[in-house]
């Protein structure tokens, strides 16, 4: 079935000549009470997906030989760059050549000058940095690439500047660059977020991560003093986790601290505060490596791993940093260089910073093993208070037209889906489906659930019966539905909603008036089903195990609609879907499994996947909207396409709607279907 017009039909059945939406009769709603009844326990999503992540995340591998080890970590990284790092249009942008541009100098302090600069990440992306130089140079000299978190202050943050300095009065060489949406990125926190558009395009949004901070290792080691054998990576919070990201991967790389910037994803899944933006949740790097085993990379390098006892953001030290070096450990002994894995726990002040005491231990590090002339005071810090400088006296000139996630996705989005075209036979249109829902399974990732119901409660009121359910699929999610039913229905009608089914009361009392069973159910992440904390974080953390919201969603949908025939015995469902996002996990249900559901009705819908970069979402708004390579293989034309012969219809269908499947009546046709999709 599908509907037009407000009317519920039969699939092939046309909309012309249905009942009058008027004529419907407007009934006072039991409906609203029923759905605002809790079903699950609040707790039970939040346990549910703790169990998902903890049963998918890799753990290290025993090692019998530093040998067997070399051989694994260098499998394992070319993995991380094949399967997370550079998808997509990322690895051209890899191939590309490191431009830099020096600007003007600035005069720093005592013995050192500060020279302006920026280089491009990828094509068309500039990243304004600061070159901390000795005024005096000789010989071959360490290289130190200082990278920093979400500090709007960026790179003129006064710790950042102070370490550079003291860096620089050492005799080293320190790159100071900026990072994304920080500093003269405009200081938006969200900016990241925006990654994740690139992931929708099929290109890897981490990618512009790692060549930032592997362009700025490039610039060090084309300096003239640079010493191959010294260099350095170190960085606080985001800066940490850029620190072990690059450190682990790059064997350029000879020393690193990370200071409070990362932990394992399974101590993450225990502590919420350590959930990590989208950077630190790349999709898909689960199902190749946790942090454990880029920690365990380093060896047998020097590394001193940095956390504070009372941090106040994340990565608190007493649950973050245990795993880290039980996971390396074994592996520094492997190669005899237990001495060279360290660590420093901070408790002066404690919270999450990269001050005084934080930074001596860095000098205490470098002095270790950089320096061969040195004496116990070498490693306390150089007052430098007064020579920091301000954020204008730090400003890099940029070209006007700067790149960033959301231009480079603009333009990836240009010349997609691949393969857009639709076939004008029957033939062609069904070997078309035939070849595309594999394609479609495997970028959204769907599931066969197994549904097994539980019946926890009853009620009848004026006239409408209410059933609560409990449907456990495969042992892993648990979807809360409520039924309803006036008289004989007929028919069954899946409602749902992305501000939860308490929402939905008016849907769901248009359908009981066109005589459905009304099931009005809270898929993954909507209503009852979502994590009141920090949501969205979730969400990426499942698509860094390799699944995908979304397509955890239309399994659900798909495996409810089975359920309902075998429970009900009243043949295929009609889903309908309110919000762009419910709509999207609907039609995609509908794609993949037309058996099960006999038509769909979209509320609020895209036109195009591209809207969703057009508008410049990001991806703590709308999460499952990002599924990997969606839009590079399918956009909603095609997924309407592909539903056929379920009619998808469309009731308050934007002028983008319209345009986009002006022609998806025609296609529907080829299958014996007339019906107006809006």
């Amino acid at each position: 079935m599908a509907t037009a017009g407000g009317m519920v039909f039969s699939r092939g059945q046309s909309p012309a000549g249905s009942s009058d939406k008027a004529t419907i009769e407007r009934r006072s709603s039991p409906a609203a009470e029923f759905l605002n009844r809790r079903i699950i326990d609040p707790s039970l999503p939040l346990g549910e997906v703790q169990a998902f992540l903890e049963s998918r995340i890799p753990r290290v591998p025993d090692a019998k030989t530093a040998a067997d080890w070399q051989k694994y970590a260098q499998e394992l990284r070319s993995q991380i760059f094949g399967r997370v790092v550079f998808r997509g249009q990322a690895a051209a942008w890899r191939d590309a050549k490191t431009k830099v541009e020096w600007l003007d100098s600035i005069e720093g302090g005592p013995g050192y000058r500060i020279k302006k600069l920026r280089y491009e990440a990828l094509p068309g992306l500039w990243i304004p940095a600061l070159l901390y130089e000795p005024e005096k140079l000789s010989g071959k000299i360490p290289v130190i690439l200082n990278v920093n978190g979400h500090d709007p202050n960026g790179k003129a943050a006064s710790y950042k500047q102070i370490r550079c300095i003291n860096q620089a009065k050492r005799g080293m060489l320190a790159l100071n660059p900026e990072w994304f949406g920080m500093g003269q990125f405009s200081g938006q926190m969200s900016e990241h977020y925006r990654m994740n558009q690139l992931d929708l395009c099929g290109a890897s949004g981490l990618a512009p991560f790692y060549l930032a901070m592997s362009r700025g290792l490039d610039l060090l080691l084309s300096l003239e003093n640079a010493d191959p054998e010294r260099v350095a990576v170190t960085g606080l919070s985001g800066g940490g986790w850029q620190t072990i990201y690059i450190s682990a991967l790059d064997p350029r790389v000879k020393l690193c601290n990370p200071v409070a910037g990362y932990s394992s994803f399974l101590s993450r899944v225990r502590n919420l505060s350590d959930l990590g933006d989208p950077e630190q949740t790349p999709c898909d790097m689960a199902t190749v490596a946790d942090y454990t085993h880029l920690t365990a990379l380093l060896a047998p390098r020097p590394a001193l791993l940095t956390y504070n006892a009372k941090d106040d953001c994340c990565f608190a030290s007493d649950h973050a940093l245990p795993p880290l070096l039980a996971a390396a450990s074994p592996i520094y002994k492997l190669f005899s260089q237990e001495g060279r894995l360290r660590s420093h726990v901070n408790y002066d002040p404690g919270t999450h910073n990269f001050e005084r005491e934080n930074r001596e231990q860095l000098y205490r590090m470098l002095e270790d093993f950089f320096t061969t002339a040195k004496t116990d005071e070498d490693w306390r810090e150089i007052p430098s208070e007064s020579e920091v400088k301000t954020k204008e006296q730090l400003l890099v000139e940029l070209p006007p037209e700067n790149a960033g996630f959301h231009s480079l996705a603009l333009d990836l989005m240009k010349s997609l889906p691949r393969e857009a075209a639709l076939p004008g036979d029957l033939v062609a249109a069904k070997k078309w489906q035939q070849s595309r829902r594999p394609e479609l399974h495997q970028i959204v990732r769907t599931r066969n659930y197994t549904a097994h119901s539980e019946r926890v409660g009853q009620e009848e009121t004026n006239g409408v019966k209410a059933t609560f359910w409990r449907v456990k699929l495969s042992g892993l999610w648990t979807v809360p539905v409520v039924e309803l039913t006036r008289g004989e229905p007929k028919t069954t009608a899946i409602l749902i909603c992305e501000q939860g089914r308490t929402n939905a009361t008016d849907q769901a009392d248009r359908l009981l008036a066109l005589g459905n069973r009304v099931l009005a159910l809270d898929p993954f992440y909507f209503g009852e089903s979502r994590i009141k904390s920090r949501d969205h974080l979730w969400a990426l953390l499942v698509a860094a195990v390799g699944e995908r919201p979304l397509g955890i969603q239309a399994s659900q949908l798909t495996a409810i609609a089975r359920w309902s025939q075998a429970e009900h015995q009243t043949g295929p469902v009609a889903v309908v879907a309110v919000g762009p996002r419910c709509s999207l996990s609907a039609l995609i249900a509908a794609a993949l499994e037309p058996h099960a559901i006999d038509g769909v009705e979209l509320h609020g819908a895209l036109g195009s996947l591209k809207e969703v970069i057009e508008q410049n979402w990001g991806a703590n708004e709308k999460p499952e909207m990002f599924c990997f390579g969606l839009l590079e293989a399918f956009d909603i034309k095609q997924l309407v396409a592909l539903a056929a012969p379920t009619p998808v219809v469309f009731p308050d269908a934007s002028e983008r709607v319209k345009r986009e499947l002006a022609d998806i009546q025609a296609w529907h046709k080829l299958f014996g279907v007339d019906y107006q999709p809006w």
